[in-house]
């Protein structure tokens, strides 16, 4: 199979940060099938486990937990992040696991995950993918935001849409905070980001305006990370057409009242396939590649090859500023 050249970006690999709202939406399913698929056309695909309360990537790969994981990084048994790296049984394909450690990290650790993606950048592959935990913590928004590539999975129910739409803004907003320098600046962002604040502003537009009234160079540069701010969305468990038609309401109403520009990168369908592959680990594009759930997540992992741009810019290092 004829390799594909994925984005780069500032001449380092690509790193695709896979999250959402609300557990239970496939993060991890789609991560792994994803990652065998990307590794299949040639690319060195490395997941990560970043899943923070419940790291699971090995079970869905069908081995046993790692003997070395993320802790013996952070707690410095080991000085390289290559040193933890597990094997599978797929060409190209390996597996670096989760660590409880950050599970309660506090905000004098964000210099632990500026230096755990400092050292992800230097994992010898072309591709991560990182599987992040569920909700919107300040850890997970900022994998998220300082990885080159953020993709959510969601399903076609309203409680994981509505997780998604919290989600997407409050990974908006504190990319917004974490641009900009003045202190009045940032407070009338916190403000906006609440739905009823007394300001009245509703929309990214109205905050730019809001904020060129205090400052022209934060404004500036506002106004560049609402046109570079471009996330990916999947859908997963698709039932019925209507189903599918869910992503595209849901990439108009973030253009709508967010002004972002969400890219759909597709869905995957609804197969008991997927259950039985769980139940036996062994992914699905290994166990049942003629599935139906197996080729969307394989069309999927195909447009990703096939971007030539990156889905937006990866924000310079601002995660000090809170």
């Amino acid at each position: 199979m004829k390799k594909m050249d994925l984005p780069q970006t500032r001449g380092h690999k690509t790193i695709w940060a896979i999250g959402g709202g609300k557990g239970g939406s496939g993060k991890s399913f789609i991560t792994v099938n994803m990652g065998i698929c990307l590794s299949k056309l040639g690319v060195r695909v490395i997941l990560i486990d970043a899943d923070l309360g419940g790291a699971n990537l090995h079970t869905f790969l069908g081995i046993s937990p790692p003997a070395l994981s993320l802790a013996d990084f952070i707690k410095k048994r080991v000085s390289d992040l290559n040193e933890v790296l597990v094997p599978t049984v797929t060409p190209n394909l390996r597996l670096l696991t989760g660590a409880q450690d950050l599970l309660n990290a506090t905000e004098t650790k964000t210099f632990l995950r500026k230096k755990i993606l400092r050292s992800m950048k230097r994992l010898e592959g072309d591709c991560l993918l990182v599987d992040l935990g569920a909700g919107n913590a300040s850890n997970v928004l900022d994998f998220f935001l300082m990885a080159d590539g953020g993709i959510l999975v969601v399903t076609p129910e309203p409680t994981a849409i509505e997780n998604t739409y919290r989600f997407l803004k409050s990974a908006f907003y504190r990319r917004l905070k974490q641009s900009v320098k003045s202190p009045e600046v940032r407070a009338l962002i916190d403000t906006a980001s609440d739905q009823r604040n007394t300001l009245g502003i509703e929309n990214p537009h109205e905050l730019f305006e809001a904020i060129r009234q205090i400052s022209e160079e934060d404004a500036g540069k506002i106004d560049e990370e609402i046109r570079f701010f471009r996330p990916n969305l999947i859908l997963n468990q698709v039932r019925t057409k209507e189903d599918i038609e869910i992503g595209f309401s849901i990439r108009s109403a973030c253009r709508k009242y967010f002004d972002i520009e969400l890219h759909y990168l597709g869905y995957v369908v609804y197969d008991q396939d997927v259950s039985f592959s769980i139940r036996k680990r062994r992914p699905l594009v290994l166990e049942n590649p003629g599935s139906r759930a197996a080729q969307c997540v394989a069309e999927i992992a195909s447009k990703l090859t096939n971007s030539h741009q990156m889905p937006f810019a990866p924000p310079k290092d601002r995660t000090e500023n809170r």
